[in-house]
């Protein structure tokens, strides 16, 4: 592997069926695919990649794209297809999340990575899905579970880009809530998703991005995150930038917003994942 990246089959992440599963289409399986730096730049570190899509879809240039940056990074990525709504509900997709994680040190081994090092990344959904992970990962575990639910499902940090975080105030995403919750959600079951009002000590450092103009995902779900991990002493980095719509993942050739995966990847850099 020295001289070249490997990328893995997509695989079930649940080998035996995920939890809950309504049939074993492929809208049931849950998978995930490495993508592995070349040896020669690997750092030991992993990040689960959540591509957004309002947890209805996967936005493919959220996915292999942004694993294929990480590697330049040498960090190796995890890419996730979650389950999805209106099919499936939470808990399940946090279920997942939190099982990728789980695989990522179980796996660690394999690949001569460090369970110790498991960051998760997330766009939109997939960032409030990341941000759950973070927040919420008691509740994505598995009472009496294999061995792989033994192990942590809590990420080592958290990188978010223009996540849905709200799910009840002013600029709540009521399509992921309705997704999440159902469209008879009661506030409280909805408040529930609101990912800043769970946070507590202990949450892991947190690289948010978001732009004033996006009209999709308001920059006040990024700012109302990071209020609550500053309120509780968890390192944060935001990045809010003026121009952008929604959806862009790495930017490429955009002469703003391409500078996030640079500022991003220094910030890996100062938390001991990449290269």
């Amino acid at each position: 592997m020295a001289n070249r990246r490997v990328v893995g089959p997509m695989e079930p992440l649940w080998p035996d069926g995920a939890p809950g599963a309504l049939g074993s289409e492929p809208a049931d399986v849950p998978t995930i695919r490495w993508m592995l730096p070349r040896e020669s730049v690997a750092t030991g570190a992993t990040v689960v990649v959540c591509p957004g899509g309002g947890y209805v879809c996967h936005a493919d240039h959220e996915a292999e794209p942004v694993g294929r940056w990480l590697n330049t990074l040498g960090v190796a990525a995890l890419i996730l297809r979650y389950r999805l709504g209106p099919r499936y509900r939470h808990p399940a997709m946090l279920k997942d999340a939190c099982r990728a994680v789980r695989v990522a040190r179980w796996r660690a081994a394999d690949f001569s990575l460090d369970p110790s090092r498991v960051g998760i990344l997330g766009f939109s959904a997939g960032g409030h899905l990341a941000a759950s992970a973070g927040i919420l990962h008691e509740e994505g575990g598995l009472a009496g579970g294999d061995d792989v639910e033994r192990l942590d499902g809590r990420p080592d940090l958290m990188v978010l880009v223009y996540p849905v975080i709200d799910t009840v105030g002013p600029h709540a995403h009521a399509g992921c809530r309705v997704m999440l919750a159902g469209p008879d959600a009661t506030e409280e079951q909805a408040a529930a998703l609101a990912v800043h009002r769970r946070v507590r000590q202990g949450a892991p450092p947190a690289f948010l991005v978001h732009t004033d103009g996006d009209t999709g995902v308001p920059a006040e779900h990024s700012l109302l995150f990071a209020t609550a991990l500053r309120a509780v002493g968890t390192p944060v980095e935001m990045h809010l930038y003026e121009p952008g719509e929604h959806g862009y993942g790495l930017a490429p050739g955009d002469p703003v917003l391409s500078d996030w995966p640079r500022q991003c990847a220094i910030w890996l850099r100062r938390h001991g994942f990449a290269r």
